[in-house]
């Protein structure tokens, strides 16, 4: 028999007790009352999430936790990608593009340092694309530097891009780059940016706290500090939030509870612009899924609308591709290019050559919603004589598994990031999609001239993936932040996961 275990706030709480005993001050203190509040910028933010990071990397599967938690809060990139969408410069204090599109010239701002004390130079810089674009390197967008044909550093601030083809989004792209010490370190379980806040302490299964750097290049933090506090659970999550344990949600996802914020001064909710699409990722290189017909059959089954409110209620939204309403290349009419259609789904499984029906194996996150998500496919594929086998996997494990090793048939996976309809691109992504006139058109619109013909290519590129069903995408998530009346300042829309932490203000 196995002995209960305590959870992640409750682990925290004794943590907090025993220093308390030890006479060590607890200055993250999530049981801290609004009596005790002190000035905007002593403030400790409490932030309640469920993406724990798996590590501190942001090249070796540490999640979209790690990105939420470090992105422009520890770690910078030359550019930064703001909550609007929009691009602008970070550690670059300027550039230049050629005429002919192939080479970038970046000069990097002055008198940034590192949290280690060592100043920035251009070495950094190409240590830190070299370190995305590796071999060893789980990041997403890795094939996007494939772009990237040489990098020149001719003088400590300077550095020279020259790639191999043009490429309309390449500012863009070097927005997801954390800029590292070239130095090197463990960065799996310890950091070095040059960012606002630095690491304070990471305590597994609770909690990571981040502390205002007086030594930061720009605009100091206008809270002395965060803490990310981890649940397991969406409505212990929402329950923090009510009992005053914590200060502000990430992302609400446990649509249940949000009637207890809702007409209470207490709390403000927040329905942002969200890009986090809710997938059933077929590994389209083995059977039954390299077969169209087999994928269209699936989509055709599941009754998306049903899915969607039944986890949801009036949040959400239902999309027809990997392309979200504030990506450029949306298209709306592609909602119903798979429209649910038992019959037709039966249909459509017969012409593939599977009259029968199939079976295969569901590997599901084990954390909210995936759960529910993964029975709810089970049940409306059995209508159609599909059986699903469900594999609870955790995040570790799914990157492992499925990310990286390609160990799977179908599986379920939020995936954030706009504008990531490229992936389809990419034959080796790990849901091996590979159509070589989408492959075609993705290369040709990043080659683009203008963002008009940019648009154009892409979306072409996501009207053949959805009438090829290369995924079922299940919904859109709303993206709903909740704080505190008192807390101002905080992102809405949560592009990518990431959840700028410097501008909040509590009072």
């Amino acid at each position: 028999m196995k002995a209960k275990s305590l959870s992640p706030i409750r682990v925290f709480s004794v943590f907090l007790c025993i220093l308390a005993v030890m006479g060590v001050p607890a200055l993250f203190a999530a049981g801290r009352r609004d009596s005790e509040a002190v000035s905007p910028e002593q403030a400790i933010v409490r932030i309640g999430s469920l993406y724990e990071p798996g590590n501190l990397s942001n090249v070796d599967a540490g999640g979209q936790g790690i990105t939420e938690a470090f992105n422009g809060n520890v770690y910078e990139g030359l550019f930064r990608l703001t909550d609007r969408g929009t691009v602008e410069n970070l550690l670059a204090a300027d550039y230049t593009k050629s005429n002919d599109g192939l080479t970038y010239t970046v000069i990097l701002r002055e008198g940034v340092k590192f949290h280690s004390g060592k100043a920035l130079t251009s070495a950094d810089i190409k240590t830190s694309f070299e370190r995305v674009a590796s071999e060893t390197s789980l990041a997403a967008r890795k094939s996007s530097y494939r772009v990237i044909k040489r990098i020149d550093t001719p003088d400590a601030k300077t550095v020279v891009f020259t790639l191999n083809n043009p490429s309309i989004s390449f500012p863009y792209t070097l927005s997801y780059v954390w800029i590292v010490n070239a130095d090197g370190r463990d960065l799996k379980t310890t950091e070095d940016g040059t960012g606002p806040y630095v690491l304070d302490t990471w305590i597994r299964g609770s909690s990571l706290s981040l502390k205002r750097w007086d030594g930061y290049w720009g605009q100091a933090a206008k809270n002395a500090g965060v803490v990310f506090n981890y649940f397991t659970d969406a409505g212990a999550l929402n329950n923090a939030l009510l009992s005053g344990q914590i200060d502000i949600i990430t992302a609400v996802q446990s649509p249940d509870a949000i009637s207890q914020f809702e007409n209470n001064s207490t709390f403000v909710i927040n329905n942002g612009a969200s890009t986090t699409k809710e997938l059933l990722a077929f590994n389209d290189r083995v059977k039954p899924f390299d077969n169209t017909l087999v994928r269209k059959a699936i989509y055709s089954a599941i009754d998306r609308q049903k899915l969607l409110s039944s986890i949801w209620g009036k949040y959400g939204s239902l999309i027809g591709s990997m392309v979200p309403p504030t990506d450029p290349w949306y298209d709306a009419s592609l909602v119903n290019a798979n429209p649910y259609d038992p019959a037709l789904a039966k249909t459509l499984l017969t012409r593939a050559g599977y009259p029968d029906g199939i079976s295969f194996t569901l590997d599901s996150p084990t954390y909210d919603p995936h759960p529910l998500v993964a029975e709810f496919v089970k049940s409306e594929l059995a209508k159609i004589g599909v059986s699903v086998s469900i594999n609870p996997i955790s995040a570790d494990e799914w990157y492992t598994k499925v990310f990286r090793d390609r160990n799977f048939t179908a599986t379920l996976q939020e995936h954030v990031n706009d504008r990531d309809v490229v992936w389809y691109g990419n034959p080796d992504f790990y849901w091996g999609y590979n159509n070589p006139q989408v492959t075609e058109l993705v290369n040709q619109a990043e080659q683009s001239a203008t963002a008009d013909e940019q648009t154009r290519k892409l979306l072409e590129v996501n009207r053949i993936i959805a009438n090829e069903a290369a995924s079922v995408w299940l919904y859109l998530y709303p993206q709903i932040v909740i704080a505190s009346s008192g807390v101002s300042g905080y992102p809405l829309n949560g592009l990518n996961s990431q959840f700028y932490a410097y501008d909040i203000v509590k009072k």
